[in-house]
């Protein structure tokens, strides 16, 4: 009796670890052993109640595949290793087709702006070494000039591309001319600049310190002979500079209608007494279609929880107002580009947030699909979904729609994705 008492601690310890070891093994047995097993050779003989025979025969060494890869199926065929010669349907497609698509990077240096060239390349200004480069679908890169230009804050390509208001954050401005390799410099007190569709005149917001000398101004692209335009005083905020390409609309600015709607005025160079059109939302963001026919453009509605939609209207003459249609697409015009005069390429937020409209940084961690839209009927289709988390800030596409190009908005990489 005292032999237990004085090992009692003992025996108590050794049933414990026991206890442990046997738990383990049961563990063991109900887990991890199937994983050992050998594996267990099919039954292809043809059983009454399973899958039928693949046929009476040996391999002959010979492929046994047929059209494009998948196995024949013909009677003597074994089949082949497993998955070879069957496609994965997950890997991306490398032309956009509508689902996961190929996305090559062109550029990984961060840019600013970049713009369709004359020759269908891509014009940008790399902001690590302060130069501006041409780069071909190859990613093949020539310099467009040799000087530097340290912490430009914004670009405004003319329409030519041979030349550009560049914009610094201390507020000052140049023109600089990509031919001649000669700058100018602009009022530090203009800005929202916008080239006329010869790229000779410049539009532009003359923000003087008092209310009543705000001014909407046209210029020479140098700065040279300008004349005051229209009154801004405190509505800078609603007037937009934006040339149209038929030369007949310099700026649009828009007064409130009631909370979801506002008018949209059209100003031109000579006092033009254009129509002007209601829109259904707040928020505008505009493009000209390439004709200068239409605009496309944004708004944000309490309908649509204060998210962003685009629509289409008629933008031109005595047409201003008319055709104007939802195109039932949530996402941002600047997130928009057109290809023709009939044909819209975006970049469409995968998932939009309540209020994203008034607060765009809600889609900042959204990723972006590419969609194209027929303005001719209205009819949106998926192109591309890029094989990587991309927030899209700008698109790109040449007129031939080879190739479609984006950058990424936290990045500032160059990508391209292959559209035929």
């Amino acid at each position: 009796m005292n032999f237990f008492t004085r090992y009692k601690k003992f025996f108590l310890i050794l049933g414990f670890l026991a206890l442990i070891v046997l738990l383990g093994y049961f563990i063991w047995r109900l887990f991890f052993q199937s994983a050992f097993l050998a594996p267990v050779a099919p039954d292809t003989t043809g059983t009454p109640g399973g899958l039928p025979s693949a046929g009476v025969g040996t391999s002959t060494g010979a492929d046994q595949t047929g059209p494009n890869g998948l196995p024949s199926g013909e009677p003597g065929s074994t089949g082949t290793t497993p998955g070879a010669g069957i496609p994965d349907l997950n890997a991306p497609s490398t032309i956009a087709v509508g689902g996961l698509t190929k996305t090559d990077i062109l550029n990984s240096s961060p840019s600013l702006n970049p713009t369709l060239g004359k020759n269908g390349d891509v014009q940008y200004y790399d902001r690590n070494d302060g130069k501006f480069y041409r780069i071909d679908s190859n990613g093949n890169k020539t310099l467009l000039s040799d000087k530097i230009f340290h912490s430009v804050e914004n670009i405004t390509w003319a329409p030519d591309k041979n030349k550009a208001v560049l914009e610094y954050p201390d507020g000052s401005k140049i023109l600089f001319n990509f031919t001649t390799q000669k700058q100018v410099t602009l009022p530090a007190h203009w800005k929202d600049f916008s080239f006329s569709p010869a790229s000779d005149k410049i539009i532009s917001k003359s923000i003087g310190l008092d209310p009543d000398n705000r001014w909407l101004v046209v210029s020479n692209d140098d700065g040279s002979k300008a004349k005051a335009l229209e009154q801004i005083g405190t509505q800078d905020k609603t007037v937009y500079p934006s040339w149209s390409p038929n030369n007949q609309i310099v700026a649009m600015y828009t007064e409130g209608v009631d909370f979801d709607r506002q008018e949209v005025f059209f100003v031109g160079l000579n006092g033009e007494n254009f129509k002007s059109t209601i829109i259904e939302g707040r928020g505008f963001q505009s493009q000209w279609s390439t004709t200068g026919d239409k605009i496309l453009y944004s708004v944000y509605h309490s309908r649509d929880d204060l998210k962003p939609r685009l629509w289409v209207v008629d933008a031109q003459g005595n047409t201003i107002g008319q055709n104007r249609r939802s195109l039932d697409v949530q996402t941002w015009a600047d997130k928009c580009t057109f290809a023709s005069d009939t044909e819209v390429y975006c970049a469409v937020p995968d998932v939009l947030e309540k209020g994203a409209g008034l607060f765009p940084e809600l889609a900042d961690k959204t990723q972006d699909s590419l969609y194209k839209i027929d303005l001719t009927n209205g009819t949106q289709q998926l192109i591309a979904v890029p094989d990587g988390a991309y927030n899209i800030s700008q698109i790109i596409v040449p007129g031939s729609q080879d190739y479609l190009y984006f950058t990424d908005k936290f990045t500032g990489a160059i990508y391209k994705i292959k559209l035929r």
